[in-house]
């Protein structure tokens, strides 16, 4: 068994394509599919079901994928290691950030980081706080960015507190709270809002404050997107709630103030086994790895 065969079963199966996963492994389609074929009888067992119309993993090659995207996980970091011995940081660095994260200035990071180890390749991956922090625990990912209520912290992994910011409420530019210079909660709580789905890091925030309030208030529209927030408030379709130092840089809306507003932490997060990249990474924003909040 050959770690090129495994690239070639992850690259299919990830493709859905002999075709496909040929052209991105650069080799033509016949050597992959023979690499693979020895492989499936060296195995006992069919990884692929192909159709003219389809290929799709078997059983077997369902139970085969995990393992063989660990190989090569562990071959890549075994080259990384090697090479941070001799002082060269290499292999990969993926990344992981909440849409509104704003403690860090996370393209001017990675451009830094890129000057100083322009050997890594860097992958980066937008999601919801709690999707963040099992993608660490998986190994998916190896640092992160999130945002969280006051009340939580991240489990599982290690952490540091970068900021903590208050929430604002986001209208549109012709809505009556726009020549404010404060409201509350209450006031906000006759509005119509959109807001993260319910059950999110970036929605309980607002829940637990208005829920704190003794308020109910009406989430008529979610979306997955903060930028989306804004193109659903600019019109006037609803109100918002969201991080003070990320709302700059929204544009066609207004922010007043919540003298009541609830709070959230912004933290940086890694695996308690992090690659050479991941160590340089949280070196280039000024948080020695060894510096954690919690684990």
């Amino acid at each position: 068994m050959e770690l090129q065969q495994m690239r070639y079963v992850v690259a299919v199966a990830e493709t859905n394509s002999f075709t496909r996963a040929a052209e991105r492994c650069l080799v033509v389609q016949s050597a992959l599919s023979h690499q693979i074929a020895r492989l499936e009888r060296e195995l006992g067992a069919r990884l692929f079901e192909r159709t003219s119309r389809r290929v799709r993993l078997t059983p077997a090659g369902a139970a085969f994928l995990p393992a063989a995207r660990q190989c090569l996980d562990a071959a890549e970091r075994a080259v990384a290691e090697v090479a941070a011995a001799v002082g060269e940081v290499r292999g990969r660095l993926a990344v992981g950030l909440i849409p509104t994260v704003a403690a860090v200035d996370v393209p001017e990071a990675l451009r830094e980081f890129r000057r100083r180890h322009p050997q890594v390749r860097v992958s980066l991956r937008v999601g919801a706080s709690e999707e963040l922090v099992e993608q660490i625990e998986q190994g998916a990912i190896d640092v992160a960015f999130l945002g969280l209520p006051t009340t939580a912290r991240p489990r599982g992994v290690v952490a540091h507190a970068l900021a903590r910011d208050r929430l604002v409420a986001v209208v549109a530019p012709d809505h009556p709270l726009a020549g404010e210079r404060s409201t509350d909660l209450r006031t906000l709580s006759s509005e119509v809002f959109v807001d993260l789905p319910a059950g999110t890091a970036g929605r309980l925030q607002s829940d637990q404050a208005f829920a704190a309030a003794g308020l109910d208030r009406d989430v008529a529209f979610e979306v997955t997107s903060a930028d989306y927030i804004a193109r659903l408030v600019r019109p006037g379709l609803a109100v918002a709630m969201l991080p003070s130092a990320y709302v700059p840089h929204l544009e066609g809306v207004i922010t007043v103030e919540v003298t009541d507003a609830p709070a959230r932490v912004e933290y940086v997060i890694w695996s308690r086994s992090r690659t050479p990249a991941a160590t340089a990474f949280l070196g280039v924003i000024g948080v020695p790895a060894q510096n954690a909040d919690n684990s």
